[in-house]
């Protein structure tokens, strides 16, 4: 009896080490997988979320690189209003993940840190506006906080999975430097995107041991993009940051920016045209077709130019099923491809524009302006009644005349085809 009240007791003494004795991950571990983590920008929209309600808060961005066998990992938060930022650059061993260097800056303070065998540097409070020189001995090893959620994308994740991850924070009002990050729960997860659709997904739960905070990573089984965080704040409000794609390209062709740039500045062609919204428009109102006159681009307005492309028509093509279908947002343009518009005004009060410098090829050329339309129509003015010996006859109508004006307004876009180098080609850009 006394035997077995003896391991009863030794047992329960053994129930939290077991219950913690998990794998713990620290740099250089053999759980960590760098090769997932790959050089890109990503952008994340920071919700706070409470029941149904989302209230967006700000952005969050990501630039990940690598060089000299350095992983280089930027983070900016902007808030919603754009007035204030915080910034953070950590730079670690690209292959074991340890801890090189981190810069941070926000609103109250600054924090430069090298790490070695102890972490020197400095903190500067703005508030304060003063320097405290940091020489910092955390106990054990651990990963850098910053760099935290990316390593946890690099874990063999798996139904069942835990470990202990120690992050270093440095905080001015607090001694502790590591808190542990416990993974606490790892199950499948299906994550829809609004941009392309199904992913499988991991759902990992983690636990902040010292506050009891909980955090929710989505994180792709297959590419291993880490599409949604989650982190609880109490009384049912959640923080919720969400993958914004930027890096979504359904369209096939590519842009060719240098083609481009080279087509509206080394050529000898030349596009010379007028730009007006036509009278006869065919709009109706009261039943009357609009009679104003030709009404000529106001003077100043700018003429948009650039060559017409596969990428362009795609692109064309690619939105209007979107919009058709009304499920997801339209993609927008690739980044560069300001680099093959030109620019050019309306000089006089006649609607006239001219492009030089321009190759053989297609070019779509566009205005958009406001204009005054008029139209004519006719309202019964009163009645002539008739009358002979015996009495009334019968009346007539008369009918008066006016002149109605309103706003519109003229969107405009045109193909222009020149054919060979040094070729004067003339356009109407008329509203149909």
């Amino acid at each position: 009896m006394q035997m077995k009240i003896r391991i009863l007791i030794l047992v329960l003494h053994l129930l939290p080490f077991v219950a913690f004795c998990q794998k713990t991950i620290v740099p250089g571990s053999p759980e960590i997988k760098t090769s997932y983590l790959k050089p890109e920008k990503s952008l994340y929209t920071v919700y706070y979320v409470k029941d149904t309600s989302w209230k967006k808060q700000g952005t969050m961005t990501y630039d990940i690189s690598f060089s000299d066998n350095k992983l280089n990992l930027f983070y900016k938060y902007t808030d919603k209003s754009n007035e204030w930022s915080t910034l953070r650059t950590s730079v670690a061993d690209a292959k074991t993940l340890k801890s090189i260097s981190y810069k941070s800056e926000g609103t109250k303070s600054k924090l430069e840190l090298n790490f070695g065998e102890s972490i020197k540097g400095n903190y500067y409070s703005k508030k304060d506006k003063k320097e405290k020189q940091l020489n910092l001995k955390p106990k054990g090893p651990f990963i850098d906080f910053n760099l935290a959620e990316h390593m946890f994308t690099t874990l063999p994740l798996d139904v069942g999975y835990k470990a202990i991850i120690p992050e270093f924070y440095y905080d001015s009002n607090s001694d502790t430097l590591i808190t542990n990050y416990v993974i606490k729960e790892v199950k499948s997860y299906v994550y829809w995107s609004p941009r392309t659709g199904k992913h499988d997904a991991w759902l990992a739960t983690v636990l902040e041991q010292s506050t009891g905070a909980i955090y929710n990573y989505v994180i792709d089984k297959k590419d291993r993009r880490l599409w949604q965080r989650e982190m609880s704040m109490g009384k049912g409000m959640w923080e919720i940051c969400v993958n914004e794609e930027i890096d979504y390209q359904p369209i096939k062709n590519q842009f060719n920016k240098e083609q481009v740039a080279q087509q509206i500045t080394k050529g000898n062609s030349v596009i010379i045209g007028t730009a007006f919204a036509k009278s006869n428009s065919g709009k109706k109102l009261g039943g009357l077709i609009n009679t104003a006159k030709k009404q000529f681009t106001p003077k100043g307005t700018e003429i948009t130019l650039f060559p017409n492309s596969a990428y362009y028509e795609e692109w064309i093509s690619v939105n209007k099923k979107i919009k058709k279908q009304g499920k997801m947002p339209e993609v927008p343009l690739d980044s560069k491809f300001g680099a093959g518009v030109k620019k050019a005004k309306v000089y006089d009060d006649e609607g006239h524009f001219e492009f030089a410098d321009l190759m053989p090829g297609t070019y779509v050329v566009m205005a958009s302006f406001d204009f005054t339309n008029s139209y004519n129509y006719s309202y019964v003015s009163g009645y002539t009644n008739y009358y002979n010996y015996w009495g009334y006859t019968g009346s007539s109508t008369n009918y008066g005349s006016a002149r109605q004006s309103y706003r519109d307004k003229a969107n405009i876009e045109k193909q222009v085809t020149i054919d060979k180098d040094g070729e004067k080609k003339e356009v109407s850009l008329k509203d149909n």
